[in-house]
């Protein structure tokens, strides 16, 4: 069976003007995932990442703490991010509880996430969110498609929090309500194994993060 590591963006830059660039933690945190690759001996026959800033970022520390500047990167929107700005938005006029504690603390943040998360898979965004509930789960299937049909037996993919949730949850085949506690979970630079070929796909570990597990890199253990 083929291998995938899908591996979650690096910290990104919370709280300022631009969230879809990487934190000068969340570069770090990527060179030394590349690190722990190369020391594992691990080699990758294609890597692909999502759309985003953030994603591009991530792979280009990995690749650069694995010694392999410059290798082809494939993209693919599926594993792109919810707009998470316009779900909140689209909350605001009839739930302003969400959007007062989506401005707040990064706890407060988290807390207005998992509600607009809920609302939104339960359809009670209507209109005004910026895709369905029931599309982001298909873009997700279909990037998880273009991996298994995409070559390669050991592939490296690079995303965000949601759309690793969600194939998650698909894998499993567990209720959306899994996708959301999962998402709320999981770990910036984290790694999660699959195995897959043309009739399954397996997960094998999730949301791992053995490149900071050196008490010294403790502080570098975020969700952002």
């Amino acid at each position: 069976m083929a291998e995938l590591f899908l591996v979650r963006h690096g910290q990104a830059s919370f709280g300022t003007d631009d969230y879809d660039r990487l934190s000068a933690a969340g570069e770090q945190q990527g060179v030394w995932l590349g690190e722990y690759f190369a020391r594992q001996g691990l080699t990758f026959d294609r890597v692909i990442c999502g759309t985003l800033n953030r994603h591009a970022q991530t792979v280009d520390a990995i690749l650069r703490g694995m010694g392999r500047e410059g290798a082809p990167v494939d993209r693919h929107p599926g594993l792109n991010e919810y707009d998470f700005h316009g779900l909140f938005a689209a909350a605001a006029g009839d739930y302003p509880e969400i959007a007062r504690l989506a401005a707040g603390s990064m706890k407060e943040h988290f807390r207005a996430l998992r509600q607009v998360l809920q609302l939104w898979s339960e359809d009670q965004l209507g209109d005004a969110a910026p895709e369905t509930w029931a599309h982001f789960q298909q873009r997700v299937a279909d990037a998880r498609a273009a991996i298994r049909h995409g070559g390669g037996q050991r592939v490296l993919a690079v995303s965000s929090g949601g759309p690793i949730a969600v194939t998650v949850q698909q894998v499993l085949a567990a209720p959306p309500s899994s996708a959301i506690a999962l998402n709320l979970q999981i770990r910036n630079s984290s790694l999660s194994q699959f195995f897959f070929n043309a009739d399954a796909f397996h997960l094998a570990s999730f949301n791992g993060i053995p490149h900071l597990e050196d008490p010294e890199r403790h502080a570098l253990r975020t969700y952002g």
